[in-house]
């Protein structure tokens, strides 16, 4: 049985819904699983009728919802009494500072964008829960955050077997292509986000020198 065989048989058997649920968990506080690859892989071949693709558009969305409020439970749990143990002056206490201010005025849009970002996503969700951000707010952004994922994902892998229907393994090719650009355009964008910040103000107008009085 060759690799095409064996995702065929997975993607259409009715435990595939269940397995894609359990990855989007996995990924919420252990961010080695490839939640995003099984989506997209799902995505394409739903582009040939199984698995459904609204159904793992939806078990995608919520399974990353319940992994990331596990992550943001380790956070509060743990995460506190670690900062606690910061030194107040410390370069890391001044990061975490920072953090929280951040994720205070713009929690939503740093939850969303970490989610297309590797290693981002369990990151704020550990912070968020460590600096007690309002779970209720918690709940609404990260809704919204994995809804988003989950069309996303399925979405892409989607596309890519509808381009090629009849070879699987392009479109998936494609799908997973397609993801990668995208992560890295969010990367430049923050890239270029944090050089302006960074960047030292340089002054307009250039210093009036005046000569004494004679």
């Amino acid at each position: 049985m060759d690799l095409l065989d064996l995702l065929h048989q997975t993607m259409s058997s009715p435990w595939v819904y269940l397995a894609i649920f359990t990855i989007a968990v996995l990924d919420g506080f252990f961010p080695v699983v490839p939640s995003e690859t099984a989506v997209i892989t799902a995505g394409v071949f739903a582009a040939s009728g199984a698995p459904y693709l609204p159904a793992v558009i939806l078990v995608a969305a919520v399974g990353a919802l319940v992994g990331d409020h596990i992550s943001y439970a380790i956070g509060r749990g743990g995460g506190t009494r670690l900062l606690d143990r910061l030194p107040p002056d410390g370069r890391r206490r001044a990061a975490v500072e920072r953090a929280r201010r951040g994720i205070a005025a713009r929690g939503g849009l740093i939850l969303t964008v970490a989610r297309y970002v590797p290693g981002g996503r369990t990151a704020v969700t550990l912070t968020m829960g460590a600096i007690h951000y309002p779970r209720r707010r918690f709940l609404a952004f990260d809704a919204l955050a994995a809804g988003s994922w989950g069309l996303y994902s399925a979405l892409v892998g989607y596309l890519g077997g509808m381009a090629f229907e009849q070879d699987p393994l392009r479109g998936l090719l494609l799908g997973l292509g397609l993801a990668l650009t995208v992560t890295l355009v969010v990367e430049v964008v923050r890239w270029l986000g944090r050089h302006r910040r960074s960047a030292p103000a340089v002054p307009t107008t250039a210093p009036v020198s005046r000569t004494p009085a004679r």
